[in-house]
């Protein structure tokens, strides 16, 4: 039968994904808008924007913190152009995105000593064969896979090259250890719901060492310069932005900020993203035909958690269109490179509780697509 009961809010998206309980726009610091982010009031809350994100998050002395154009995209190609070319590169693959920084790699930057390790859809890559005197590009979570790595054990504190962690669907909702860290780079319209366009990039000290004592061969792009004069431009990381940005989406990523911190921080963030994933495990434990992507459970994901159903990619899709057009979850289909299937974001913006109210309306659409 057709459950009656329906998410108080239904958008399951991977990103941008659903604002934070209670969002309110009205209720932002709005004095921001009109105002040039060059102003005193601009700065301030920019520089916020750095600050704030170094506090809750727990960055360790010496990291520094800038927003910049482009969204996670831009952020970690703005570190690549910049870093990379002066080691040899050990680049990770086992998703879409993940695949995206290996074309950038072998086909755009065209470095010369450059070792691909991949892994299928549902896979993770052998981590024990990273090498660390190379510098090492990867994505803490896969958010087209759903597969995530474990922890950090694998990267040594001792690495002659710098480690380039696309982290954009982990921060806030995954353990991330900082210091095994040299590059951080994240959206806000992920784990904190927030709005699109801008980046968040991070740099521990020997990025920055490296950024100062290396100079690439190619041209660089102006909204990915970070030097001035062969020094780092430490305005950037005071948020003195490369580029005009949206104070609307400031204020909005600052309102996000603040919550967390309300929340009791990232711990509570990553309790609230688990206790969701353990609403979807529960329910596929449940069920014979619905799995988890991610073949090992320790590489399950507690953000983009990507599901395989028994059912065809022509039944798949009109599952995801039964469920969206009766209201009760928007955007869950797997993304365009993946395996056909469900994708449900479990980010610590998405309450349990609309989880709970969500499962039985997967049993109906997967009966309901079989008639």
């Amino acid at each position: 039968m057709q459950p009656k009961l329906k998410p108080h809010n239904p958008n399951f998206s991977s990103g941008p994904c659903a604002k934070r309980p209670g969002y309110d726009v009205s209720q932002l610091q709005l004095d921001l808008l009109g105002r040039s982010h060059r102003s005193a009031l601009g700065k301030k809350a920019l520089g916020l924007a750095c600050t704030e994100t170094a506090r809750i998050l727990g960055l360790p002395e010496g990291y520094r913190v800038a927003v910049v154009p482009g969204s996670d995209t831009g952020a970690i190609e703005m570190a690549m152009w910049s870093l990379l070319g002066g080691r040899g590169v050990d680049v990770l693959e086992w998703e879409s995105f993940s695949a995206g920084w290996v074309t950038d790699i072998v086909k755009q930057l065209k470095l010369p000593h450059v070792n691909v390790i991949k892994a299928d859809y549902g896979d993770l890559v052998d981590l024990h064969s990273v090498n660390f005197d190379n510098d090492v590009v990867f994505v803490w979570n896969g958010t087209t896979s759903g597969v995530k790595v474990p922890h950090g054990d694998w990267i040594p504190a001792n690495r002659g090259g710098l480690t380039l962690c696309d982290a954009t669907s982990a921060v806030f909702a995954m353990d991330m250890p900082w210091d095994k860290l040299d590059v951080i780079t994240y959206s806000w319209q992920k784990v904190l719901g927030g709005e699109g366009a801008h980046g968040m990039l991070i740099l521990s000290p020997r990025a920055v060492e490296r950024l100062e004592a290396y100079s690439p061969p190619w041209p660089m792009p102006k909204v990915f310069r970070m030097k001035s004069g062969g020094k780092l431009n430490e305005g950037l990381f005071k948020g003195e932005t490369i580029n005009t940005p949206s104070m609307l989406c400031v204020a909005d990523y600052l309102d996000a900020l603040q919550w967390v911190d309300g929340l009791g921080g990232v711990k509570a963030t990553i309790a609230k993203s688990e206790a969701n994933l353990k609403v979807i495990a529960d329910f596929v434990a449940a069920n014979d035909w619905i799995s988890f992507l991610a073949k090992s459970p320790a590489t399950r994901s507690n953000t983009s958690v990507c599901l395989s159903v028994q059912l065809s990619e022509d039944q798949v899709k009109k599952m995801v269109k039964l469920l969206d057009a009766e209201g009760v979850a928007y955007d869950i289909g797997a993304y365009k490179d993946a395996p056909a299937g469900l994708r449900i974001w479990c980010g610590a913006t998405v309450e349990a509780s609309d989880l709970e109210a969500l499962m039985p309306w997967l049993t109906w659409a997967y009966h309901a697509v079989q008639n």
